[in-house]
């Protein structure tokens, strides 16, 4: 089974030699391997050509302007040739050489699994040993989604079928195209999808939807949006809950 895992990345010199040298190290070597890079300008473009050899003819890359993290994700799913997409963010990286080994698995022992989920932890930036948060996939439920709690969206891996079948990430979202996604394939359709007790991605503190004020009033609006686009109800109360969620990831910074 090939599995597909995108990055796409934007001026990220500082940080996408890690996420590659984590791709490079997994066991499963059935992994196709695909950049999509915004027209970097801090010398991205000569780290990912530096990598491209070592990875022998299973990496894909282009740089080109785009519309932002979710067109360029969706340039890469159009690009992917595997059975499975899996995305893993310039900052992000595998914790465990095994781990797309593990998530393989569980596609090749069951054929009726659209998707499978599992935990991330967040790290420090500076220091990625150092544990800032713990984000468990394992109780979530479908009817969870209207108080704003779904499966981490960097876990998830699912097939390629599924993207052709129920559609991209959606371009008129700022910042909760994968929130939208998440409920659209997991709630509104229902895909048989299966949750996987491991850490999948550390990820370094931070990111898009953590910048600022501003952007947690666009990530709530949007999350309603997203609720409402696909039929379930949910409202500004309601949505607290996503931050209810959060507080024993940040007591259990290791896990619960």
């Amino acid at each position: 089974m090939k599995i597909s895992i995108i990055t796409a990345c934007f001026n990220s010199v500082a940080v996408i030699s890690h996420a590659m040298d984590s791709i490079l190290s997994q066991t499963w070597k059935e992994i196709e391997y695909i950049v999509v890079d915004g027209g970097s300008s801090d010398g991205t473009v000569d780290v990912i050509k530096a990598y491209e050899p070592n990875f022998n003819g299973r990496i894909r890359w282009i740089s080109e302007a785009d519309e932002g993290l979710y067109d360029a994700l969706n340039k890469g799913i159009r690009m992917a040739t595997g059975d499975v997409i899996g995305i893993l963010n310039a900052d992000d990286f595998l914790p465990n050489k095994d781990v797309v080994e593990n998530i393989a698995k569980y596609f090749c022992s069951d054929n009726s699994l659209d998707a499978v989920y599992s935990d991330i932890q967040f790290v420090n930036q500076t220091c990625i040993t150092k544990p800032t948060r713990y984000y468990s996939s394992r109780y979530f439920r479908p009817f969870m989604a209207r108080f704003g709690y779904l499966p981490a969206h960097p876990s998830f891996y699912c097939k390629k079928e599924v993207f052709e079948r129920l559609g991209l990430y959606k371009l008129d979202y700022k910042i909760a195209a994968d929130h939208e996604l998440l409920i659209r394939f997991l709630v509104k359709e229902n895909i048989c999808a299966r949750y996987i007790s491991l850490v999948s991605v550390k990820m370094r503190q931070g990111g898009i939807s953590t910048e600022s004020q501003e952007s947690t009033k666009v990530i709530n609006i949007e999350n309603l949006k997203a609720c409402s686009d696909n039929g379930i109800y949910s409202n500004s109360v309601m949505q607290i809950g996503r931050y209810i969620f959060k507080i024993p990831g940040v007591i259990f910074k290791n896990g619960f």
